[in-house]
């Protein structure tokens, strides 16, 4: 039997899928695969002591202690050197231009052998919100010189800032103001969830500028470029969830900022359009880690059951216990199947709105239910910390909110499915 979340390296071909994946990406995938074994392993092994420890793992206020931040830092310098932390950044800014199947194949990769054991590998590839991504193509040629080529590096992270405390999915409630002041703006307001920014240096930040406009929802919202060490921006706290010790969340407040005419992204008064531009890969990714992670599970819950003994016999001949598993197979495996589909729609340049909603809200469903069953298969084992099951539980429950709520999404899909988009 393996350990709890122990690595396995032995898949090489997913045979369960009838799909040819170009021999690039499988080079793809494996180099990730030989990435994670020789930087990503060998620190968890070597810093174990300090990543069990909470006290030391994160500072008083939840964010990472300094020591666990600059190991993050190792491995997100060693993968963009790789080549692999900005591979779906288009190469217009110097990055990889991967596509959305890439995207997929590789983080379900990452969440399938990881999991929430090996958490390191989550600072392999760039998220579209914490480091290089498409919205770094419309920044002026100032930003593009001073701030873009530390975030391809990995030297700096940045952080997206536009949920609010009242103002969540309906940004035509956001309370932020970008006065005009010359040729710059005044800032001014608050913005919560957001994620990376305890450690972010820069923070993309979504303003009213134009109130008239945004009240009738015809723009009037733009985007900005902010260091966080500007004056007038801090950090009001972070916010713990699930009863841990750490966090990547916060609450932050602009106190009066200067924002000159360089940290303008794209065009005034249509900044809103730009928080869309990483849905997409959002939800990709998110589908990805919820087909991974609920695998990751499942291979544990089905090697636990062969050994497991209960009233004479293994629990694996208990229907109770394996019919449970067996239907998370069933949804993690349409869930990657869909994902597949979907994938190959967007990287022929279609919408596909329908469908990569409809893959995210079941892809994250699916992983969610894997997560709970798995649990509930081990028993008092699996609430423990030591088999990262709960772990990857509140991992779980945060993807079936980010970047589209199940309810937003299902909505979404009977939009369009009004609008006559009946293709299933």
């Amino acid at each position: 039997m393996r350990q709890p979340g122990a690595f396995d390296h032995s898949e090489n071909r997913m045979t369960a899928i009838a799909f040819d994946y170009p021999e690039e990406l499988l080079a793809l995938r494996e180099g990730v695969t030989d990435f994670i074994r020789k930087e990503v392993l060998p620190r968890h092994e070597k810093h174990h002591d300090l990543f069990s420890d909470q006290r030391r793992k994160y500072e008083p206020d939840g964010r990472w202690s300094a020591a666990v931040w600059d190991i993050i830092g190792e491995v997100r310098h060693l993968a963009a050197r790789a080549g692999y932390y900005g591979m779906a950044t288009p190469t217009s800014i110097g990055g990889g231009g991967l596509g959305y199947l890439a995207y997929f194949v590789v983080w379900e990769r990452i969440s399938h052998l990881c999991g929430a054991k090996h958490w390191l590998a989550q600072h392999i590839v760039a998220h579209w919100a914490r480091g290089p991504s498409r919205l770094l193509e419309l920044v002026t040629p100032e930003a593009a010189k001073t701030i873009t080529p530390g975030l391809l590096s990995g030297d700096t992270t940045m952080c997206f800032a536009l949920s609010e405390p009242e103002a969540g999915t309906d940004a035509a409630m956001l309370k932020t103001r970008a006065v005009p002041e010359g040729d710059g703006w005044r800032l001014s307001g608050t913005k919560i969830w957001i994620t990376n920014s305890p450690h972010a240096d820069v923070a993309v930040v979504f303003a009213i500028t134009d109130p008239e406009r945004a009240g009738a929802r015809k723009g009037g919202i733009s985007a900005f470029l902010v260091p966080t060490k500007s004056k007038g921006f801090s950090l009001d706290r972070t916010i713990k969830m699930w009863g841990h010790a750490g966090t990547d969340e916060a609450l932050l407040r602009f106190d009066n900022i200067r924002v000159e005419p360089w940290q303008l992204i794209g065009e005034l008064h249509n900044g809103f359009k730009l928080a869309l531009l990483g849905v997409g890969l959002g939800r990709m990714y998110n589908s990805a880690r919820g087909v991974g992670y609920g695998r990751w599970a499942l291979d544990q819950a089905v090697e636990y059951a062969k050994v497991r003994k209960a009233f004479g016999k293994p629990i694996a001949d208990y229907q109770g216990v394996m019919f449970p598993l067996a239907e998370s197979a069933m949804e993690l495996h349409g869930a990657h199947l869909m994902a597949l589909n979907v994938a190959q729609l967007l990287d022929r340049g279609l919408p596909a709105v329908k469908e990569l909603s409809m893959t995210k809200a079941y892809a994250a469903q699916a992983g969610k239910r894997a997560l709970d069953r798995v649990i509930q298969v081990h028993g008092a084992m699996g609430f423990t910390n030591e088999m990262y099951l709960t772990d990857a539980y509140a991992s779980m429950a945060r993807i079936n909110v980010a970047d589209g709520t199940w309810e937003i999404l299902r909505n979404t899909v009977g939009k369009q499915l009004l609008k006559g988009d009946l293709d299933l």
